[in-house]
């Protein structure tokens, strides 16, 4: 089967969720500077939680396209794989308001952990099932090697959400340092590629 599809489909069902996050945004009200002041200040955590989830929804969709542009070729595990992904993904729109509408508070916190872990868990999926259709000698399988982080990141988010109850501040810290471990593309699938 043609990749092209998989690529077209999740490329538009990543930027519905983009825009449904956005939309979520609340428009400040008033029109005094100090009115604005404070409807700014009680928007921040919507803010804050919008920048994350933006951050880590383009994170999936710039390793997605680099996973995908190793791929030779797909089946149809790979399709309901991908399927996976998508539906994980598209919770965040969700649980970022949840989160931000509620100042982080500590079960808002917790799920949208739940939500990044399930994420993590299926993008990790999908790589072993692409890997597996291409062949363990594929240019993918050799790119990934060992995928150290693919499999620590499920691993922090697992730490940081009972952490949620603890710290809801720890929790948060642990999502931003995900992000920031995934913020650069993997260069190895990149440098394969263009060795081949």
């Amino acid at each position: 089967m043609e990749k092209d599809r998989v690529q077209a489909f999740s490329d538009g069902v990543v930027a519905i969720i983009i825009t449904i996050m956005v939309l979520e945004l609340r428009i400040p009200q008033g029109t005094h500077t100090s009115a604005h002041a404070s409807a700014l200040h009680k928007l921040l955590p919507d803010f804050l939680t919008y920048a994350l989830s933006f951050v880590n929804i383009g994170i999936y969709w710039n390793n997605h396209h680099h996973l995908l542009a190793a791929t030779k070729r797909v089946n149809g595990a790979v399709l309901w794989a991908n399927l996976h992904l998508l539906f994980w993904l598209s919770l965040f729109p969700f649980f970022t308001g949840w989160m931000g509408q509620n100042r982080f508070a500590t079960l808002p916190t917790a799920g949208y952990g739940a939500v990044c872990l399930l994420a993590a868990i299926a993008y990790y999926v999908l790589t072993l099932t692409i890997v597996a259709a291409q062949g363990p000698d594929s240019t993918l399988a050799d790119a990934l090697g060992r995928d150290t982080k693919g499999k620590i990141s499920p691993l922090l988010y697992a730490v940081a959400i009972p952490l949620a109850f603890v710290n809801r501040w720890l929790a948060l810290a642990i999502y931003v340092v995900v992000a920031l471990i995934w913020l650069v593309p993997d260069r190895r699938i990149e440098s394969r590629i263009q060795e081949a």
